[in-house]
């Protein structure tokens, strides 16, 4: 570790990467890690019951980093529970949550310590997080509730960062789970992450947790971090995320939304689970002067022509996607919690294991 010179005691913070059959993300980001230049800090993975050499590699790499086995799939929540435990246990002041699928900037750590020092009534502060393969250009810059969509908008997403937008530390919606730093009093004050979201807005519920509490939710842009978005679950169009984002985002809701906004939730949802509305969609756009005439035909056409594709062929991606929605509206009606159903998880496996699950 490389050690620099600080005007203030250094908090001790622990780092906690879990890994999950993601053995060559892993050692890029404990690589990254090398080059971090903070005084009293150290990294212990979590490993999620991978079925690859994950555990093997690690040691072998990196033998002064620390390695939980899990024995079982525990999810985002679990697995990085069993950590943020140990963290707490060996006397942690904050807890850098890492996503296995990042490289991190050598000033990282420096950056949240100063700034969650700056900021004392802060419970959690969220990274600046750009995309691995167009490193100028952001996947997350803060976070904030699009009232349109009923969903939480990712500020800055896709955009290059011109040095000058996204600059100011500021309070967000919450910090993502890719990368977030939790004060460890803050930690024993609201509780461990809800293992009942297993994958999924589990860190949204745990910052209005904290903001309940009386904590604030921050973003801090000079903390930098590159981030491998496709991930172990195949991405934002399969079935496994379809899946926990459907009945995830329901309970959530449930959770932390007035009244008037779970209904706009729940609207939003029907209106994606049941093709017809947004066949005809289109053509009410249209009665509302919202669009011509031939955009809405065609628009509708191409609609109608991918629901019957789906029922010829009911194995298809998106009737996989389809079944995956439902079930996740499904256990949410039942209050299933936890895992996924073992099919969702198998039909999971079609896109290949690797990285975590943001």
């Amino acid at each position: 570790m490389n050690v620099i010179e600080t005007p203030h005691r250094p908090e001790r913070i622990i780092v906690v990467i879990l890994n999950w059959n993601g053995r060559d993300d892993t050692l890029a980001c404990l690589e990254s890690l090398r080059a971090v230049k903070y005084p009293n800090w150290e990294v212990l993975v979590v490993d999620n019951g991978s079925e690859d050499d994950s555990v093997e590699a690690i040691r072998k790499s990196y033998p002064d980093v620390s390695v939980i086995e899990t024995g079982n799939n525990l999810g985002y929540a679990g697995g990085n529970n069993l950590g943020i435990r140990a963290a707490l246990e060996r006397g942690a002041e904050y807890i850098l949550v890492l996503n296995n699928d990042t490289t991190v900037a050598p000033d990282l750590l420096l950056a949240f310590a100063e700034t969650a020092r700056e900021h004392p009534d802060a419970a959690v502060l969220g990274a600046k997080i750009y995309l691995f393969e167009d490193p100028q250009r952001l996947w997350y810059a803060g976070a904030r509730w699009k009232v349109k969509g009923a969903e939480f908008e990712q500020i800055g997403y896709r955009m290059l960062d011109n040095g000058e937008d996204f600059v100011r530390v500021c309070d967000t919606e919450y910090a993502s789970g890719c990368a977030m730093l939790l004060r460890a009093s803050a930690v024993r004050a609201v509780g461990l992450l809800d293992e009942k979201f297993f994958l999924l807005f589990e860190e949204a519920d745990w910052c209005f947790r904290a903001k309940a509490a009386g904590f604030r939710c921050l973003f801090v842009p000079a903390a930098k971090v590159w981030h491998r978005v496709s991930s172990s679950f195949g991405g934002r169009t399969s079935v496994i995320y379809e899946y926990f984002l459907f009945r995830n985002r329901l309970l959530w809701a449930d959770r932390h939304l007035s009244l008037r906004l779970r209904v706009a939730v729940w609207m939003n949802t029907l209106g994606i689970l049941f093709p017809l509305l947004r066949v005809i969609g289109p053509l009410w756009h249209f009665l509302c002067g919202r669009c011509g005439l031939r955009q809405a035909y065609w628009e509708s056409k191409s609609e109608a022509v991918q629901w019957l594709h789906g029922f010829r062929e009911p194995r298809s991606p998106r009737m996989l996607v389809n079944r995956a929605r439902w079930r996740g509206l499904r256990d949410y009606l039942i209050r299933r919690s936890g895992d996924c159903p073992e099919w969702i998880r198998t039909a999971g496996r079609q896109s290949g294991p690797g990285r975590t699950v943001r």
